[in-house]
């Protein structure tokens, strides 16, 4: 990957997207297996998708949310994210039960357990960050992060 660049089919380099979708590609296959760790072993994927979801659709807050807002922080459909959660609250990550305000739909909050999972893959996720960074002058990766955060607060608050 070192040295490599993306070109289109007249030579040029493209803009951003090409390497976005490259990066995308290189961290699809590599990142999974060393997402985060948690007190009984390597927790699942799924499991850490879950609980970042939850947390986001919470924003943060010790609130319960539904499963279609967890739906659309995932970017699945409802019945995927039905599945995810009932997966993840199997394994003690996230509590589900009939909502507190609307007892036809279901809430999800994440449990003790979640909040250890979500802390651990936030840990390895800034350990990553800042190691591919390592070389960069503290400025830009600073801006960087912000440009990162800038596209996915905007890409997760537009409607599904």
């Amino acid at each position: 990957m070192a040295g490599e660049r993306t070109v289109d089919a007249t030579g040029a380099e493209p803009g951003g997207g090409p390497e976005l979708f490259r990066l995308v590609r290189f961290w699809a296959r590599r990142w999974a297996s060393q997402v985060a760790v948690d007190a009984a072993g390597a927790a699942e994927v799924a499991h850490v998708h879950v609980v970042e979801a939850v947390h986001s659709a919470a924003y943060g807050r010790d609130v319960e949310v539904a499963v279609p807002e967890v739906a659309h922080q995932l970017g699945v459909d409802r019945s995927v994210a039905s599945r995810m959660v009932s997966a993840a609250a199997a394994a003690g990550y996230v509590h589900r039960q009939a909502s507190a305000s609307d007892a036809r739909r279901i809430g999800v909050r994440l449990t003790e357990t979640g909040r250890e999972l979500l802390a651990a893959a936030y840990r390895w996720q800034q350990e990553t960050f800042d190691n591919l960074v390592a070389g960069w002058e503290p400025a830009d990766a600073s801006r960087f992060a912000g440009y990162l955060r800038r596209l996915a607060d905007e890409l997760l608050e537009s409607p599904s």
